[in-house]
């Protein structure tokens, strides 16, 4: 009795230890072949991520004191601000890997003495700024080192909100980081600069100061975006970044190597968004666009025969939504190239072929509109035989505006004669004050300003 309960604890102990590490076995081997992550995908892009280091000059804050001439007198200042060295950290994109181009921030390498590379190998590589654009916030630069790798570039314009992506960069100059997350919005405005073109993805993978100039990347490893500002209260992530969309870094890397500056192109036209009530008070079939809001005298726009009134709704191929998207559009396109401009008017659409100007003859802003719809603080007249447009020109004279009112925050001027009311054309003052009456809501004027024609509305 006692050998055979041996014998079977014996064979209960083999069996436990046999099938119990091939169980053990097949578990460690399914998690290892199917655990999930993007591991693979980061091995290859990685390498092509770099830690930038920065070496410049700041001015040193003086004592505003030293700013009054009274005060000022009693200390030996020296002609020119004092300065003193200064670090920084950021990161970059390997895009080419033959000539070692590499694309981060305009702000990472701003005002840069000696910039760094330092590649995932640990190789400290002394970079060339090629070019840098302060207005996308994109500089590209260039090293000479064998055995880079580059990153693949993929079509931004493809993106859609909700995509997987992972942030790739060097936050807070702790070395390469890598989050991950979704695509939150696109075409994104800020208002980071004022200035500049802004056309930013939004995205909640965690981007810290020092994630600047990194990637961002899709999940087949392909470059979607340059990491490039944060929206935080205290300075940390609190899951609202932002990236250039490649597709918009890489037109300035394309004029930076062919020109060595940035042509930017120009339309000519003063715009605002086509929103709801524009769209009503002018009965337009679209709901979406840029409304030209006056055309400047001897630019691309005249002499393509763009008008004030019409609304731009493409360019090329690409379907314009706002006025922020018609300004990036046209200036990312370079000067002097011809493209094709899609514009309804009277709700017809037409299109008309621009041959793009150069950006620095003619600025480019919109109108101010005012929240209400009457022309309270305008002085309306027929065209006084006196004034030189009297039987050449129909319209509603505008003989004053009083500063401050509703007309003034406008755009409307002494001088102006308003030739048409909502489409609807004008040859007196009171057929223009009847029509003015059954209108509730937005007010879309036609003006003549000299030999300029312009498009105001007034809320």
């Amino acid at each position: 009795m006692k050998i055979t309960m041996r014998y079977f604890l014996a064979l209960l102990l083999a069996n436990f230890l046999l099938f119990g590490r091939v169980a053990v076995s097949d578990a460690q081997e399914i998690i290892s072949v199917d655990r999930p992550g993007i591991a693979q995908v980061l091995e290859n892009v990685t390498p092509a991520v770099v830690n930038i280091s920065v070496t410049g000059r700041a001015a040193v804050p003086q004592n505003p004191l030293l700013n009054d001439p009274y005060f000022r007198r009693f200390f030996d200042m020296p002609d020119q601000p004092q300065t003193r060295p200064v670090q920084s950290a950021g990161s970059g994109v390997i895009i080419d890997a033959a000539d070692g181009y590499i694309l981060t921030n305009h702000h990472v390498v701003k005002d840069a003495e000696e910039v760094t590379i330092v590649l995932q190998d640990r190789r400290e590589i002394p970079a060339k700024v090629i070019g840098s654009d302060a207005a996308t916030d994109i500089a590209l630069l260039q090293i000479d080192a064998a055995g880079l790798k580059a990153v693949p570039i993929s079509d931004s314009d493809s993106l859609r909100v909700g995509d997987y992506v992972a942030a790739i960069g060097n936050p807070f100059g702790i070395g390469q980081t890598v989050t991950t997350g979704i695509v939150s919005a696109l075409s994104r405005q800020t208002g980071i600069n004022a200035d500049g073109y802004e056309d930013f993805i939004q995205t909640d993978a965690s981007i810290n100061p020092g994630n600047s100039g990194g990637a961002l990347v899709d999940f087949d490893g392909n470059l979607v975006g340059i990491n490039s500002a944060i929206i935080s209260p205290a300075g940390g992530n609190v899951g609202i970044g932002f990236a250039v969309p490649i597709n918009m870094a890489m037109s300035i890397v394309d004029q930076l190597l062919e020109y060595g500056e940035i042509r930017r192109g120009m339309l000519g036209v003063r715009i605002t968004d086509l929103t709801p009530d524009i769209g009503e008070a002018l009965d337009l079939e679209v709901s979406a666009g840029a409304v030209v809001s006056s055309v400047e005298p001897d630019s691309p726009a005249q002499a393509a025969g763009i008008e004030a009134g019409d609304v731009i709704v493409a360019v090329d191929e690409h379907i314009i939504k706002s006025a922020s998207d018609l300004r990036n559009t046209i200036g990312l396109t370079r000067a002097g190239e011809e493209v094709a401009i899609g514009l309804v008017r009277e709700n017809r659409r037409l299109a008309f072929d621009v041959r793009i100007g150069n950006a620095g003859t003619t600025a480019e802003a919109g109108i101010r509109a005012d929240e209400r719809s009457v022309l309270e603080g305008a002085q309306l007249s027929n065209i006084p035989e006196s004034d030189e447009a009297y039987g050449e020109v129909q319209g509603v004279l505008v003989s004053a505006v009083e500063q401050g009112s509703r007309a003034y925050r406008s755009g409307l001027e002494a001088g102006d004669i308003i030739t048409a009311v909502n489409r609807q054309p004008v040859t007196s003052r009171s057929q223009m004050l009847r029509i003015l009456e059954d209108i509730n809501g937005t007010v879309a004027l036609n003006v003549r300003r000299g030999e300029q024609l312009l498009f105001l509305i007034v809320r």
